[in-house]
């Protein structure tokens, strides 16, 4: 059902194409909205307190309008004897129509802050579009997972330490992920579509089913955990 939702989401997401590339950019200091144009970004966000190590690291995102293209230009510097220094430069496509909104918070538990930013538009306004990019402490760069924008709604999940999605379609899935290196990899989720199905996946990514239950009607419930079932009480 997650290769059906993800036929049906790329349907319904308007984004431009545009190829992945780099570019460099002044460092600013000012965190507002500017008048959209072909030389000034529209929408700039940074943030030196809280990304990766607290003071040490800083993120810009610059969101630009052209005429055939829209785009964001992310930095992620590190601080080298009191200077910032580049350590990643990414360039990616993003709808012209709704703000990036990003966010910071710890994907992987490891108490450093990661990011993501709203990457795209879905029809279903339940499900939220996010690329995500996880702090790697070792290197002291960002790290980009390459198909995070397939899984909607991304939560650390406290209860499994991994991260979960929720997925809405004509029914919904929980789907429950771990980082393996640049890529979420799904290990089980819980579907309500036709009744409740839970299905866990090995490392080849072969699905066994390991509970179904016709009677139960579809309603859109996120689950924290799949054996037993658990459901968020706030989400």
């Amino acid at each position: 059902m997650k290769q059906i939702f993800i036929s049906l989401l790329s349907c319904l997401i308007y984004i431009s194409v545009f190829s992945q590339a780099t570019k460099s950019v002044v460092d600013t200091t000012k965190n507002t909205n500017l008048t959209a144009d072909t030389s000034q970004p529209e929408e700039i966000f940074i943030d030196s307190l809280n990304i990766g190590k607290k003071g040490q690291n800083k993120i810009e995102l610059l969101k630009y309008r052209s005429l055939d293209s829209n785009y964001v230009i992310i930095n992620f510097y590190a601080k080298r004897a009191g200077k910032w220094k580049v350590q990643n430069k990414f360039e990616q496509d993003k709808d012209g129509v709704i703000s990036c909104d990003p966010e910071i918070s710890d994907f992987n538990n490891d108490k450093l802050n990661d990011f993501t930013y709203v990457s795209a538009i879905a029809a279903r306004g339940a499900n939220q579009i996010r690329r995500l990019f996880i702090y790697d402490k070792s290197k002291d760069q960002l790290l980009y997972i390459t198909n995070s924008d397939e899984y909607p709604n991304l939560l650390y999940n406290k209860e499994l330490n991994c991260i979960d999605a929720f997925m809405v379609f004509g029914g919904c899935s929980t789907v429950f992920l771990k980082l393996q290196a640049d890529k979420l990899k799904e290990f089980a989720s819980v579907e309500l579509y036709d009744g409740l199905t839970v299905t866990t996946y090995n490392s080849k990514g072969k699905e066994r089913i390991i509970y179904r239950d016709k009677k139960v009607k579809d309603i859109f419930i996120r689950y924290k955990n799949y054996l037993p079932l658990k459901q968020y009480k706030d989400y």
